[in-house]
């Protein structure tokens, strides 16, 4: 059985795009698939952030996670700042890893760019994301193309540590995420819709109250003309209405774009289904936020448990390098 890792950064608010492109897959894999779900902490750290922002966002995507249904039971569970290991082996990965090779980052040279001050976190931080995969022995790691080259760096740093060193790591294979709708902001489809969104009007957020939901839905940006009909380049705004039915549904797009006359009839439709799909992860997330205590006990028992698997490779890897056995 493979071993899948996906992590969460705990950085403005999870919204419908990030529950069909990764919750769902995690949920529908996590009894067929050997599933790592952690929240990654410490990549909130690489940019300017507000510690309480950053410690309650940390349980509230836990509770989310937990909400929306993720098993414990079935996958490990953890905050990865709960298991040292994650930075001890940060450390002897960036002793296998060369300054140009960080630098050359995409995601550091765009972000650092937008910075006065720019944290050496933010350059190192993909050799953190390549501990979090192989202190796992990861085998495959789902990502998007902005993080497709974080993971042929950890392809690269547990090949040359292997050769170097001893054949302590598993190298991942990055791969695509189940195909999952493209939904783009509401106020602006020319852009995906974001965790940080620009405007609060642009992303149907796991944990608006349905009202909002709805309003939302409804003031949603669309086309000149009236006609119902799916094509992207040339309307967006409908198409993306269309893009978040089907991801609700399961039907194509193209299909439901004929069962509709009006830009009303659609925005009604699309604002009933996305309350159906999201009032149950909200109603549960507010149970369960009610017993913090009951998150912060899976939490634990998670990073335990993973403490006793990063443990283990941690002590490989410190052979392998050199260093003196305490």
């Amino acid at each position: 059985m493979p071993r899948r890792l996906t992590g969460f950064t705990p950085s403005g608010d999870l919204h419908l795009g990030n529950y069909f492109g990764a919750i769902a897959p995690i949920i529908a894999g996590q009894t067929t698939t050997d599933t790592v779900v952690f929240i990654s902490d410490l990549h909130a750290l690489t940019l300017d952030h507000d510690p309480t922002q950053v410690h309650r966002r940390t349980l509230e995507f836990a509770t989310l996670l937990l909400a929306a249904g993720t098993d414990p039971e079935s996958c490990l569970f953890l905050v990865q700042s709960h298991v040292p290991e994650h930075t001890e082996l940060h450390y002897l990965l960036e002793c296998t890893t060369g300054y140009g090779e960080a630098q050359r980052m995409i995601q550091f040279k765009e972000k650092s760019g937008r910075q006065q001050q720019v944290r050496m976190s933010l350059l190192t931080y993909p050799i953190l994301m390549a501990a979090d995969i192989l202190l796992y022995d990861t085998d495959e790691v789902p990502v998007g193309e902005d993080q497709r080259q974080h993971v042929e760096l950890a392809r690269t740093v547990a090949q040359r540590f292997n050769t170097r060193y001893a054949p302590v790591f598993t190298v991942p294979t990055a791969v695509n995420p189940p195909v999952a709708a493209r939904l783009m902001d509401l106020t602006s489809p020319a852009d995906k819709m974001s965790k940080s969104a620009a405007t609060p009007g642009g992303a149907l957020r796991l944990l608006d109250e349905p009202d909002v939901l709805r309003r939302k839905v409804m003031r949603a940006v669309t086309d000149a003309d009236n006609a119902v009909a799916y094509d992207p380049d040339r309307k967006p705004g409908v198409s993306n209405l269309l893009a978040i039915l089907a991801a609700c549904t399961g039907h194509a797009p193209e299909d439901l774009a004929s069962r509709f006359d009006r830009y009303g009839e659609l925005k009604e439709a699309v604002a009933d289904t996305v309350v159906t799909t999201l009032t149950p992860i909200r109603d549960r997330y507010l149970h369960l936020s009610a017993d913090p205590g009951h998150v912060q006990k899976a939490l634990r028992a998670g990073a335990e448990q993973a403490r006793d698997l990063a443990g283990a490779k941690i002590r490989q890897a410190k052979a392998a390098i050199g260093l003196l056995p305490a």
